[in-house]
């Protein structure tokens, strides 16, 4: 039977490099597995995906447990018996050693402010997302994300604590799960207690930064995002060159840019108002130059696009045409077009026109709708 792997992670979670036996070495999926003596690797657990790194040169892409026994998911075989060098990837489990620290003491937060309790949690190595079974608002994240950041500058120990059972019974700590075995819990003063199998920072200084970045409603909570340590920092940095950039193009104090782009959007829709006002006039004299007789009307235009080519219609309709199509578009790149009339079933004329130019689109007996590819002189030959 094999013997459980020592967590050498438990004894120092800043251990970045070790030396261990391999015990053995097998066939996995698509690489290897390897077991050793001795390992710094975590393992997949708690919300926290497993270590990646090297045995030697060999890439470890991935790190398990099952029943006490760690497995190193390789993309090479390594023998067994002999020593071998691990070496984690050290920036990725500090940055993981971050968030899950920063989770615990927002989460202790929660639980102690409404009572809620932290029903789901995910540390992927883009995104940190926990979810709270109780309505959290705007104004109360501000509050738990200034109450999170004081804790880190007031540097707590993160304590790892092995309780005997006696002791388990007495204290008043944060699981999700029925845990057997020695229960082991993280403990931040003031701040949080909870059963955990992860490694943690040292110090909650360690942290560095906290910023909670959004929230929605989830399955009657609320589902907030984190970003701790390094992650906060680089999303501070892009949304600091964003600032610098907008402000640049707004020629506004950086403080001021909300002002500034409230303002641009103030204009925005007054020259939105004062262009449909405009392209309602054009269409009006548009529609006047066309000489309206006892057959079908047929206008072309590039500019017209959207509602226009209905509006266009309608005005000539208006003016006793019979029948009316306006197009808008170029021989090119094909034509939008718009059918209508109040005394014949344009429905017929459409149907000509997907025979003619496979056109596609339909509508009511009064008006039609739909695209083609056809020339301007096609199109007014047909009609």
């Amino acid at each position: 039977m094999m013997e459980n792997t020592v967590k050498l992670f438990y004894e120092d979670a800043f251990m970045a490099e070790f030396d261990a036996t391999v015990l053995s070495c097998e066939p996995y999926k698509d690489g290897y597995k390897a077991v050793l003596d001795r390992t710094a690797f975590f393992p997949e657990g708690g919300g926290q995906y497993g270590d990646t790194g090297y045995l030697d040169e060999i890439r470890v892409t991935d790190t398990k447990e099952k029943d006490g026994v760690i497995f190193h998911i390789i993309d090479a075989p390594i023998e067994a018996g002999k020593s071998a060098h691990g070496k984690l990837d050290w920036e990725k489990r500090f940055d993981r050693m971050q968030q899950h620290s920063g989770e615990h003491i927002v989460s202790g937060i929660v639980h102690h402010r409404f009572g809620y309790n932290n029903v789901g949690f995910h540390l992927a190595d883009d995104y940190c997302t926990m979810d709270f079974n109780g309505p959290i608002t705007k104004e109360q994240l501000l509050e738990i994300e200034n109450e999170a950041n004081q804790a880190i500058f007031q540097n707590f120990p993160v304590n790892v604590l092995y309780p005997a059972k006696e002791e388990l019974h007495e204290l008043d700590y944060r699981s999700k799960i029925e845990i057997e075995g020695q229960v082991r819990i993280i403990e931040i003063p003031g701040v949080d207690l909870c059963a955990c199998c992860a490694p943690h920072v040292a110090y909650t200084g360690q942290i560095g930064l906290i910023k909670l970045v959004g929230m929605a409603n989830y399955k009657g909570g609320e589902r907030i995002h984190m970003l701790s340590g390094a992650r906060a920092l680089a999303d501070y940095q892009r949304k600091h060159q964003s600032v610098k950039q907008i402000s640049a193009l707004l020629c506004e104090k950086e403080e001021k840019i909300a002002e500034g782009v409230e303002r641009l959007k103030t204009e925005q829709s007054g020259l939105k108002l004062e262009l449909a006002s405009m392209q309602k006039e054009r269409l009006q004299y548009k529609a006047a130059e066309v000489e309206v007789g006892d057959g079908a009307v047929c206008v072309f235009d590039e500019k017209l696009v959207g509602d226009d080519l209905r509006e266009i219609v309608n005005l000539l309709l208006e003016r006793g045409a019979s029948v009316c199509g306006a197009f808008g578009g170029t021989d090119q790149d094909g034509y939008r077009y718009v059918i209508g009339s109040k005394t014949e079933d344009v429905r017929l004329l459409n149907q000509k026109l997907k025979e003619k130019f496979g056109a596609r689109g339909g509508g009511k007996p009064e008006m039609v709708q739909g695209s083609l590819t056809g020339t301007e002189m096609e199109i007014k030959a047909l009609f």
